[in-house]
C-alpha cells in the first residue's frame, strides 16, 4: 500500500483517478452508490453513462441500472454546464439551486433568440404541471402536444429549452422509462424535500465531494466540471482545503484527498464511454495521452463515442455494433496493441458482454 501526501508525481494521477472514481479497486453495490460518490455522472447519452455507473457496481447489467433510473433511486435531469446528469435524489436541489443562476445565464442569448421570455417561460411550466398533476408522468411528445394546444411553438430547440428551464427551476425531472422512451414527473413526486442548504454550504459540499471523487485534480478542472466561475470554484476550494492534500505536479496545482491504493504494474484496460466521468471531468486532460493521440479524436468529432484507456492512457476509440444475436465491439487502436493490451481489452470486453447480457466479438 502507498499513501499519497506530498509525494505524487505525475504517473501516480491515473492511478489515484481511477482508483478514487472506483474504476479501480472496490466497487459500489448499488447505481444510487456510485452516483451518490461522484455526485453527478454526465448522462446525455443514457446507454453509455448506464455503462459508465456499471463499470463501477458489482455485477451490474443494463437492467439493473434501469430499474434504479425507474424507481427514482438515481435521477437524470439538466444540472451543470449545462447538460443532463445522473444525480441521487438528496443532492438534486441543493446542487440545482446552486449551478442553474450560472446555467440561465449561459441560456439567455438562445432564448432570446427563441423568443422565450420569463412570462413565457410562466406559462410553458404551468401547462407541463398540469400535464403531470394527471397523468404523473409523461413523455415529452405528450408534453410537446399540451403546449402546441395551448397555443405555444414547439419546434426542436424551443421545446429542448422550455423543458430545460422548468427542470433549472426544480419542477420536473426524469420519470421511469416506458418501453424504450423516456419520460418526465414533477420533482416533488420524485425527490423528497431536504433541508436547504446556505450557499456557502453548498460551494463547499460540491468541492468536497468532486476533490474526493475525482482528485488529483486542479481549480480549473472543478470549474468547467461544475460551471462554476473562476471565482466561485476558489471560494469553494478555500473552504475544504483543510480536508485535502495541495501537490505540485509539473508546476500544477492539484487537490487531492489522501489516497491509499495498491501499487499495480498494470491498471488494466476499459472500453469507456467518450463521456465518462475519467475523460469529461478534467478541463486539463494531458494526462490522459500524448497530443498526437488528442489531434485523433478532436478530428472524429461527434462520431467519437468511445476511448479505450489502458494503464490510464487513451491508447485508441472503439465503437459498437448491434447484430440480431450478439454486439461487435470495434477496436481503433493508434498504434499495435501488444500480447498484455489485447488480453486487457478481452477482460473489459467480457465485462460489456456480461452489462449488455449478449456474446460480443472484439474486432480491430
Amino acid at each position: 500500500m502507498i499513501l499519497y501526501h506530498g509525494s505524487m508525481h505525475s504517473s501516480d494521477i491515473a492511478h489515484a483517478r481511477l482508483e478514487n472514481q472506483h474504476l479501480t479497486g472496490a466497487k459500489f453495490k448499488t447505481p444510487y452508490e456510485a452516483v451518490s460518490w461522484l455526485v453527478a455522472v454526465q448522462s446525455q447519452d443514457y446507454f453509455a453513462a448506464s455503462w459508465s455507473l456499471a463499470q463501477r457496481i458489482e455485477n451490474a447489467t443494463d437492467e439493473v441500472i434501469n430499474q434504479a433510473f425507474n424507481d427514482g433511486k438515481i435521477l437524470r435531469t439538466h444540472v451543470m454546464r449545462p447538460t443532463w446528469h445522473f444525480v441521487a435524489p438528496e443532492d438534486i436541489r441543493w446542487m440545482l439551486e446552486l449551478t442553474s443562476p450560472r446555467v440561465k445565464q449561459l441560456m439567455k442569448h438562445y432564448n432570446h433568440k427563441l423568443e422565450l421570455t420569463d412570462a413565457v417561460f410562466a406559462k410553458t411550466t404551468a401547462i407541463i404541471v398540469k400535464v403531470l398533476q394527471e397523468k404523473k408522468h409523461a413523455t415529452r411528445q405528450e408534453l410537446k402536444t399540451a403546449l402546441t394546444k395551448a397555443g405555444i411553438t414547439t419546434d426542436v430547440q424551443r421545446l429542448g429549452h422550455i423543458v430545460s428551464w422548468a427542470e433549472l427551476d426544480a419542477v420536473i425531472c426524469s420519470g421511469p422509462r416506458i418501453g424504450k422512451q423516456f419520460t418526465y414527473a414533477l420533482l416533488d413526486d420524485r425527490a423528497a424535500r431536504t433541508k436547504k442548504k446556505t450557499r456557502d454550504e453548498a460551494l463547499a459540499e460540491l468541492a468536497k465531494r468532486y476533490f474526493r471523487s475525482h482528485g488529483p485534480a486542479q481549480l480549473k478542472d472543478f470549474a468547467w466540471w461544475s460551471g462554476l466561475t473562476i471565482k466561485d470554484a476558489q471560494e469553494a476550494i478555500s473552504m475544504v482545503k483543510s480536508q485535502f492534500s495541495e501537490e505540485i505536479i509539473d508546476e500544477k496545482t492539484y487537490w487531492l484527498k489522501e489516497t491509499k491504493a495498491i501499487k499495480q504494474k498494470s491498471l488494466g484496460a476499459f472500453l469507456l464511454s467518450i463521456f465518462d466521468e475519467y475523460t469529461i471531468a478534467y478541463k486539463d486532460r494531458s494526462t490522459l495521452g500524448g497530443e498526437k493521440y488528442f489531434e485523433r479524436i478532436i478530428s472524429q468529432g461527434s462520431a467519437l463515442t468511445g476511448v479505450i484507456i489502458f494503464d490510464g492512457k487513451i491508447i485508441g476509440t472503439w465503437k459498437r455494433v448491434i447484430k440480431k444475436n450478439n454486439v461487435e465491439i470495434i477496436l481503433a487502436p493508434f498504434e499495435k496493441l501488444d500480447t498484455r493490451q489485447t488480453e486487457a481489452l478481452k477482460k473489459a470486453a467480457e465485462t460489456y458482454s456480461a452489462f449488455i447480457r449478449l456474446p460480443v466479438t472484439v474486432k480491430q
